[in-house]
């Protein structure tokens, strides 16, 4: 919403002189709530309505615990967590299985995003392949990894960077086109090898589009682990969480789900943290749309 202020005009020596019209920007109260108090009232209203809903039974406490009981619960895995107990195990191995996945997805992301967005072989040949496995649903590879992998941490690292390589590959294929081509002639008029535009105009301008599909592939290698945790067995929260879902002990989905999220929400943070400081001159980053 927005508002014209304009005075009335002013005659001297016989002209009429307008005065500048000013543009006022009205800003809506929702807006100008600050964001901690915004994001606690928020909290409030989600734990009164859930509180409710349980409290009048509208649904069933057996498959949705009061916010009190999810509370002790969260207690409960957090005492368990930092006593080194066997939750801290699992939480570990899901953790390794995350970051592995990651770092795989990075590997294979940026070798095939290179190779899609320098050559025209990969932009022709493979790009279509990528394409039409991306769109494909990706959790249900997850059988046939457990069957070539195992029911190890090999197969949950590969469902996990699976998932996440394409976002990566995506957003440094387009990060190689964003250069304008007043910087490519500029290159091409100072000689420079074909490595050197890549490395020194091509990524360094492709920053913004990198990082995007980072953020997308932070989110997803979570979504991968998980699931093969959950499918495939083994130690991690993603099996914790499927025992805890078959003895229908919602309290312990819950409080495990949130300690997973903690999990994400880090590495997350990692990756907009790195951005801030090496994407710092992007409009994105300088107008706090990522703060």
């Amino acid at each position: 919403m927005s508002s014209v202020s304009t005075d009335i005009p002013i005659h001297a020596d016989g002209e009429t002189v307008f005065p500048e019209t000013v543009w006022e920007e009205e800003v809506a109260f929702i807006d100008r709530i600050p964001r901690p108090i915004a994001m606690i009232g928020i909290l409030v209203v989600f734990i009164a309505v859930w509180q409710g809903l349980t409290s009048f039974g509208i649904v069933s406490r057996i498959i949705l615990p009061t916010p009190w009981e999810t509370a002790k619960d969260i207690v409960f895995v957090g005492k368990n967590l930092a006593s080194g107990g066997y939750m801290l195990q699992a939480f570990w191995m899901t953790t390794k299985a995350v970051l592995m996945g990651f770092v795989y997805a990075l590997i294979f992301g940026f070798s095939l995003g290179i190779l899609v967005g320098e050559t025209s072989f990969g932009e022709r040949a493979v790009l279509p392949y990528l394409v039409a496995i991306d769109t494909m649903p990706k959790v249900a590879f997850a059988p046939l990894f457990l069957a070539w992998l195992g029911f190890g941490i090999a197969s949950k690292v590969a469902l996990a960077a699976f998932i996440a390589t394409f976002p990566i590959v995506v957003a440094v294929a387009a990060g190689l086109h964003a250069a304008d081509d007043n910087a490519r002639m500029l290159f091409r008029t100072m000689g420079a090898t074909r490595w050197q535009t890549l490395f020194k105009m091509k990524l360094p301008t492709g920053l913004p589009h990198i990082f995007t599909g980072l953020k997308i592939a932070a989110v997803g290698v979570m979504a991968g682990a998980i699931t093969a945790e959950f499918l495939g067995g083994g130690n991690g929260f993603g099996e914790l969480i499927r025992v805890a879902a078959s003895q229908l002990n919602t309290p312990r989905v819950f409080s495990l789900i949130l300690y997973l999220s903690l999990l994400g929400f880090t590495l997350f943070w990692s990756v907009v943290w790195l951005e801030r400081r090496l994407v710092f001159w992007h409009s994105s980053t300088v107008s706090g749309i990522n703060k």
